[in-house]
């Protein structure tokens, strides 16, 4: 069961994991060096737990620790206790969701283990956005894909507000990510999936089309600005575009992974031979 430590000092040395929330640059720094992640909210801590991550410790007014007490009963990690503005001198913002927990990253899977087994697939290239990011692992997870690959400059899916804005769906849905840039939709291929982009290139056709009568598919999105690399759109074995009211022609990344999943999720697939 879980420690119960009483803070009164908001400079105690024990909260540092819990400082400059909202200092992304220092936080990622933080996190990157101790290898941790933060989780923000009753049920996000409660599916960071449930999914296996090691707890550090948690900090909690003291209304979250009823909600909560199954959980910290699974685990032998300090949770401080204070006031809701005392943690708000410590992390820098108003936590009102009352609860955190510092958990411990671990290794990433294989590309190959995070595919087998998978029929539908998001592949993200340079999502630098984190609430898009954690939008486009709900959507995701909600919609019926089966795993995520992130490109190398993807940001992180595990920084505090890709996760609470994923309401713990990071937690749920395998993902890695791409060890290699250039190849990495060829190399995604040859596991069997027919990778489709969303783009607005001149042989794009609907995206109900492109997925049609195909059993394995990778979804290719790309950045939130000047969308996909040329090299992702042309090494991409089909391109698709989601059909809009004219004079609009793109929607916001996250919209558009939600409207792709859809369509993936209800394609019909032809039978074998």
């Amino acid at each position: 069961m879980a420690t119960y430590v009483a803070i009164t000092d908001p400079d105690d040395p024990r909260l540092a994991d819990y400082r400059h929330l909202r200092d992304v640059q220092l936080r990622q720094s933080l996190e990157s060096e101790h290898g941790l992640f933060l989780a923000e909210g009753e049920k996000v801590v409660r599916r960071a737990v449930e999914a296996g991550y090691p707890v550090r410790s948690f900090l909690m007014a003291p209304r979250w620790l009823d909600g909560l007490a199954e959980v910290l009963e699974s685990t032998d990690a300090p949770c401080y206790v204070l006031e809701e503005s005392l943690a708000e001198e410590v992390t820098g913002f108003h936590v009102h969701r009352g609860a955190l927990a510092s958990l411990q990253r671990t290794p990433l899977p294989s590309v190959e283990d995070v595919l087998a087994g998978a029929r539908t697939v998001v592949v993200c290239e340079d999502i630098i956005d984190h609430t898009n990011l954690g939008a486009i692992f709900r959507c995701a997870a909600a919609l019926g894909v089966d795993a995520l690959l992130l490109a190398p400059r993807c940001t992180d899916p595990l920084y505090r507000r890709s996760v609470k804005v994923a309401m713990g769906a990071v937690f749920a849905l395998p993902w890695t990510r791409l060890p290699d840039w250039y190849d990495a939709l060829p190399q995604i291929a040859t596991h069997g999936f027919t990778t489709v982009a969303l783009t607005l290139a001149e042989d794009a056709v609907p995206i109900d089309e492109s997925v049609s009568g195909l059993d394995r598919v990778a979804l290719v999105l790309g950045s939130e600005g000047h969308g996909l690399s040329a090299r992702w759109e042309q090494s991409a074995q089909r391109r698709a575009v989601i059909p809009m009211r004219e004079g609009i022609d793109s929607l916001n990344v996250a919209a558009a992974a939600a409207v792709a999943c859809y369509e993936t999720a209800r394609r019909e697939i032809a039978p074998p031979g």
